[in-house]
């Protein structure tokens, strides 16, 4: 049986333009959230960024609003421990808590891997998930952990490979693959996957044009 989840194709350019034009302001923080109760009026579009640990999170972030310091990047594995809302026009880009491995105590990884869980389980305004996988490795277990509550929640989500500018044609077919074969047993997953370096701004353009073609 052949594989779909092929890799997204360039928009045109008035799709581009509209992404452009999204994140031609000011993208602002709005707050950081460690509980429900305290998150803002959904009152609008939705797209959030999750991830394993040190994925690359918060560089992708950085590049897509082309403000390099709005998320906090670090090399230390879970220090997002807090959801983070970002307003860019009238859409919220959220920055979830890193699952996985994080250097915290179990207690405190349990609190936001928990607060994670109910965001996207809850949240009714969240339009898409962009599942963020580390190219060199491909999709893990843990980033299937996230696949199937996301499954389970009806929330549709997209994903996205980062640092692909770390590998090379065998390199990259191979991580691939893998993660295709992963999503083929998710019935949430956006039936296209994009290829991003925030280092080098691969895929960025076309990860704002998608963004502001979700309604």
């Amino acid at each position: 049986m052949e594989m779909r989840f092929p890799e997204v194709e360039t928009p045109d350019e008035a799709s581009l333009e509209k992404g452009r034009l999204l994140f031609a302001g000011e993208t602002e923080f709005l707050k950081g959230v460690v509980a429900m109760s305290g998150l803002p009026p959904a009152d609008r579009v939705e797209v959030c960024f999750a991830g394993r640990s040190n994925v690359g999170k918060s560089s992708l972030i950085n590049a897509l609003t082309g403000r390099k310091g709005l998320a906090r990047a670090s090399n230390t594995p879970g220090r997002t421990q807090e959801i983070n809302f970002f307003t860019a026009r009238d859409i919220y880009v959220v920055d979830l808590p890193g699952y996985g491995f994080a250097n915290a105590p179990v207690a405190v990884v349990e609190k936001w891997q928990r607060l994670l869980k109910q965001y996207l389980q809850g949240r009714q305004t969240l339009r898409r998930v962009f599942v963020l996988i580390d190219a060199r490795h491909g999709a893990k277990a843990v980033d299937e952990e996230i696949m199937s509550l996301l499954d389970s929640a009806a929330v549709t989500f997209q994903v996205v490979m980062t640092k692909t500018d770390k590998l090379k044609g065998e390199a990259l077919k191979v991580s691939l693959d893998k993660t295709r074969a992963a999503l083929a047993k998710h019935p949430a997953a956006y039936p296209e996957i994009l290829l991003t370096s925030s280092e080098k701004g691969d895929g960025i353009a076309t990860l704002r044009a998608i963004i502001a073609g979700i309604e």
